[in-house]
């Protein structure tokens, strides 16, 4: 998935995470143990630290893949967009704004994100969650990444959102699989992310950001308005809202061809 992406978005990467009390490398039982007291201090239960703690063990295909990632584009624009906005996505996003119309309306009346945009990036990030969102269990793969050195205090944050995910509800822990850094759902957030902008917008009591549609689109909008997106702004390179959607990923070529596709999507 990262491979596909070739840049982990920046607000996987900026979240100002507090500093945890696991010491990060050494045997990882004692590792876990030490994570699983410091969820129980935030007030995750005991019956879902166990559940989804209880046999953890290390992943080395994640720490293997991470220290694969350059977090670089190494394409021009035009050689990348190419590879990632073709006819075919383009007529997809197409028959999506017309599927969704209803429901891009009243996200962008909220929000103040216009449909393409939303349609663009569910688009790139998960072929409009028809394509490959991750098989790894988020658990194990969070508790690998924390456990390293590297990203210690990052990685402890998202294991912590994750339990938090589990103790609320939105996904039991056989839904909550992802991508080789934990990102979850059609539209990849990060658990702290999943916490922080996730919205249940189809009213279930629940924020799903694997099954639901509603929540998916609305989530992603949130996200883009907290970062300071301005309604009905251009979202072209230099504008307010092009700086905005660094929020979603920092590299400028990512967010061009965002901006490209939001474009054709919405026949310009």
């Amino acid at each position: 998935m990262l491979l596909r992406r070739l840049a982990i978005p920046l607000f996987f990467l900026l979240l100002a995470t507090p500093s945890y009390a696991a010491r990060c490398g050494g045997d990882f039982n004692t590792f876990v143990a030490a994570m699983s007291a410091e969820a129980a201090a935030k007030g995750i239960s005991q019956s879902v630290i166990s559940q989804a703690l209880s046999g953890v063990t290390p992943d080395p295909a994640v720490l293997s893949f991470d220290r694969r990632q350059r977090g670089t584009f190494n394409k021009s624009f035009e050689q990348y967009v190419s590879t990632r906005v073709g006819a075919g996505r383009i007529n997809g996003g197409r028959a999506m704004m017309q599927r969704h119309a209803a429901l891009l309306a009243r996200i962008e009346q909220r929000f103040g994100v216009p449909p393409e945009i939303v349609v663009a990036i569910w688009g790139l990030e998960s072929d409009f969650g028809k394509g490959d969102i991750g098989k790894m269990p988020v658990i194990r793969t969070l508790a690998t990444m924390a456990h390293d050195c590297r990203r210690t205090e990052l990685f402890q944050g998202e294991l912590i959102a994750a339990l938090q995910i589990l103790q609320r509800g939105d996904l039991p822990l056989r839904d909550l699989i992802g991508a080789f850094a934990g990102e979850i759902g059609q539209t990849q957030f990060l658990p702290s992310s999943y916490i922080k902008y996730g919205v249940d917008f189809d009213g279930n009591g629940h924020v799903d950001l694997r099954h639901s549609v509603p929540d998916v689109l609305a989530s992603t909008a949130n996200l883009l308005r907290t970062a300071g997106w301005k309604a009905g702004g251009a979202y072209g390179e230099g504008s307010a809202n092009f700086e905005a959607m660094r929020e979603w990923n920092r590299a400028t070529i990512y967010r061009k061809t965002i901006g490209y596709f939001a474009d054709r999507l919405a026949g310009r």
